[in-house]
């Protein structure tokens, strides 16, 4: 557990200091004069496409890696594991498809957009750049993470990533790059760019090798590889589609509709900071929970789902309270455009789908290196089922609010799904009464800071509700010892400072 909590913490820092990079994209692209609303929309719809190109090509490699990869590094040399051979020659070749359904699909897309986004029909071609990035980076970064990597491609998916995008913002602003057009293009190189930092890494450090004969680990599991990959593609491909259905029928369906993406885009953005410690523990766990499977050690996997969804609901109650005292005063504050108000109850409905998804552990990766893996496209379609219809049905009716308030009841089904699979089958259970003890810290905690500076505008409000609740929240986890990992690094601190009591 120690090794996972200290690239889980570092890797949270990382991703933190990525969002801080983001936060400062954001603000330059909707501050007044420098972008228009539909411009920061398109933006957003060519990530949600382009991610979307990646779940259709992928072909289950990520999960392949995941599942598969112990056994290889247990039976064969280095230079023999054809693995990553393997997953890079699926994943073009599933490229290659995507690329020839674009062409052959063009004029669907050009029918369905032209009226509400017509920048996205006019800019088509170079998603597809931008999406072979995404696959490659992912693929990559899959296998990182069982190298124990994940410190590394965290730096390079959340930091650089979006340090390529500030770079073009700024050229935009001197005007070395001239229109929105040219911005645009040379954004979708920002994947095929990371992705190629993240080969050129591990390959001058010799963590990877390729090579195009296929191995005796390959042939003796070649019959469950493509059972997993059958079933647990399809079930990735129907998640995808539903991190990314609300902004396509956003784009499809409303009035405006990149302007209203943007300012939905602006919820998401910052809802997605509440789940910055899910992407670090998930990196630093899955290894471990695909070795805790062949080792069939059952008490390893208890013990990382139970931590992982009580230190992800302290961070998730903490955070999600923290932006929601001070959403308003923050867009007033930094003068965004005053749209951009209308994504409060966006970020309230994201925020606590986030908290949803958190609080319930890595209910999802256990599921995936388990011999269940199975489970992944079944709960998916149920994920789909829920989702497709409500998103669409929602958003036509109450616009941005409704299409975020769809998207936690349909989280929200999903991870009871999984929490009571995960029971049924391995009596494995993420809650403890401390979750319950979080929930009543961070509400009262968040009433008492509202209540009492509510009518403080501006700086003052923002600073005395945020540290009035994270003090009054931190003194709490620590005195009701909510998370064992809390204190293990508080006993770490101590030590390191001479603290330790004789």
């Amino acid at each position: 557990m120690s090794n996972i909590r200290r690239q889980s913490i570092i890797s949270s820092i990382v991703i933190y200091i990525g969002f801080a990079v983001g936060l400062l994209n954001t603000w330059l692209f909707t501050k007044q004069g420098l972008f228009l609303d539909p411009q920061f929309g398109l933006y957003n719809a060519f990530i949600a496409i382009a991610m979307m190109m990646m779940a259709v090509a992928n072909m289950a490699m990520p999960s392949y890696i995941y599942k598969f990869y112990p056994y290889y590094k247990d039976h064969l040399p280095a230079k023999k594991n054809d693995q990553l051979t393997i997953a890079i020659v699926t994943g073009i070749i599933g490229f290659i498809l995507v690329v020839a359904a674009g062409v052959i699909f063009k004029g669907l897309v050009v029918k369905k957009y032209i009226t509400n986004a017509p920048e996205i029909v006019t800019h088509y071609n170079w998603i597809f750049i931008l999406g072979f990035g995404f696959l490659v980076y992912t693929i990559l970064e899959a296998y990182a993470w069982q190298l124990h990597k994940s410190v590394f491609t965290n730096f390079l998916k959340e930091v650089m990533w979006r340090l390529f995008t500030t770079a073009l913002i700024v050229l935009f602003w001197l005007g070395i790059i001239d229109n929105f057009d040219h911005f645009i293009q040379l954004f979708s190189f920002s994947y095929p760019f990371i992705a190629a930092v993240l080969l050129l890494y591990l390959g001058f450090t010799k963590k990877i090798h390729f090579t195009f004969s296929i191995s005796k680990v390959t042939r003796r599991l070649s019959t469950s590889i493509l059972r997993l990959c059958s079933f647990v593609y399809a079930g990735s491909l129907i998640f995808t589609l539903s991190l990314v259905f609300d902004s396509l029928v956003i784009s499809s369906k409303l009035d405006n509709a990149l302007a209203q993406l943007a300012v939905y885009s602006v919820g998401q953005n910052i809802a997605s900071m509440i789940q910055v410690p899910q992407r670090g523990i998930i990196a630093a766990s899955i290894a471990h929970l695909s070795q805790a499977w062949k080792d069939k050690n059952m008490a390893l996997i208890q013990r990382v789902y139970q931590r992982s969804s009580i230190n992800q609901l302290l961070f998730a109650c903490g955070f999600l309270s923290l932006i929601i005292l001070s959403f308003t005063d923050a867009v007033e504050t930094f003068r965004l455009k005053g749209t951009y108000l209308d994504a409060y109850y966006v970020v309230i409905f994201l925020g606590l789908a986030k908290l949803v998804d958190m609080g319930t552990g890595v209910n999802a990766q256990i599921i995936a290196t388990s011999t269940y893996w199975r489970f992944e496209m079944l709960s998916g379609v149920i994920l789909l089922l829920v989702m497709l219809p409500l998103s669409y049905l929602f958003t036509v009716e109450f616009g941005i609010a409704g299409t975020a308030a769809a998207h936690l009841i349909s989280i929200t089904v999903y991870n009871i799904i999984r929490i009571i699979f995960l029971w049924k089958k391995f009596r494995l259970f993420p809650f403890t009464i401390q979750s319950l003890y979080a929930l009543i810290l961070s509400v009262a905690c968040f009433a008492l800071c509202y209540f009492a500076f509510n009518t403080v505008p501006g700086w003052a409000g923002m600073f005395l509700r945020s540290i009035v609740f994270a003090i009054l929240f931190a003194l709490g986890t620590v005195y009701f010892r909510l998370s064992p990992d809390v204190q293990a690094v508080i006993t770490a601190i101590k030590n390191r400072l001479g603290l330790k009591r004789n």
